[in-house]
């Protein structure tokens, strides 16, 4: 079966030392997981390696996205220049392997009219679909300069990736640290913080009424939800208060397309299908820092209720939802 994978990172050097090169109190500690055992040169490589692992896993295309941190933690300049260099270089890839690879474009949020403008040339370039963080320093992303953007992305049925974001250091601070360093930053990020502060971005853009504004954004995200499947009767509560349009609930079924980031977990493919449908949600490997054998993904695939869910998981949402 055709297998489209969605959330498949990479990293373009340039971008990798401009986050490094930063004050050491800016700098993003969430980047040391993109050393961890082999990732630098897995992130690095989007040639012979990375085509040998897909084809060994039976992946046929991989969607590109700029490993965390992006550029979001750059300045506003930098942040623009950098964007750019990271679009351009992944769209000559996609246009020299177009049947392996796509690309969802990088954006420089600290300067939201530049973002905006970037989204447009990146369509132009051949990308599809964009990966944003949760916040841009200290800016979150439901904050109302940021409309221009969604209002490009909803123009031009561009999903959008809310990919999970370190926590402020406040937050940190408060939660996330007194245990050794190691767990502090396991804490803050892949364990457990990462997936709060992306599922609290998707949460507060619908209180703050940017689906109500804009109802043909398309937002994707992974790890099954952020927690928001999980949750979202209770978060219902917040569409009352805010006196949305939509409870949370029907945002998620309308809104939003859920990815299952290499958890290849029955139970929580189970739960996914008790609150949306099966033409919202993907499949992705979160490739290089997931990486489930063929064998696995096979067996996963057994688990969708028929032959059209799991045509529509692997490969046919994919297709529909990134215009591929």
């Amino acid at each position: 079966m055709k297998l489209i994978g969605i959330e498949e990172h990479w990293t373009l050097g340039r971008v990798d030392e401009a986050l490094r090169a930063l004050p050491p109190t800016d700098v993003d500690e969430s980047l040391a997981l993109n050393e961890h055992g082999d990732s630098a040169g897995r992130l690095a490589d989007l040639g012979a390696g990375r085509a040998a692992v897909m084809a060994a896993q039976g992946v046929d295309m991989q969607i590109l996205s700029l490993a965390p941190p992006g550029t979001q933690g750059l300045r506003a300049a930098d942040a623009v220049a950098m964007s750019r260099d990271a679009n351009d270089a992944v769209a000559a890839v996609v246009r020299d392997h177009p049947t392996r690879f796509g690309a969802m474009a990088t954006l420089p949020l600290a300067d939201p009219a530049a973002a905006a403008a970037e989204l447009e040339c990146a369509v132009g370039l051949g990308l599809a679909g964009v990966m944003v963080y949760g916040r841009v320093g200290d800016v979150l992303l439901d904050d109302p300069r940021f409309d221009d953007v969604w209002a490009v992305a909803e123009r031009m049925r561009q999903p959008v990736f809310i990919h999970p974001q370190i926590p402020a250091e406040t937050v940190r601070g408060a939660v996330y640290r007194g245990l050794d360093a190691s767990a502090d930053l396991a804490l803050a990020t892949y364990a457990w913080g990462w997936h709060l502060e992306a599922g609290t971005a998707a949460l507060r853009l619908m209180a703050r009424g940017v689906l109500d504004r804009y109802p043909g954004l398309r937002l994707v995200l992974g790890h099954w939800g952020e927690l928001l499947l999980f949750w979202h009767q209770r978060a219902n509560g917040i569409a009352r208060a805010a006196q949305l349009e939509r409870s949370v609930t029907e945002y998620l079924q309308q809104n939003v397309w859920i990815t299952a980031s290499g958890m290849l977990d029955p139970a929580m493919l189970a739960h996914a299908l008790s609150v949306t449908t099966s033409d919202r949600i993907l499949f992705s490997t979160d490739y290089p820092f997931q990486q489930p054998t063929a064998a696995q993904i096979d067996e996963f695939l057994t688990h969708l209720p028929d032959d059209e869910a799991r045509e529509a998981f692997a490969h046919a949402n994919a297709e529909a939802l990134f215009g591929l």
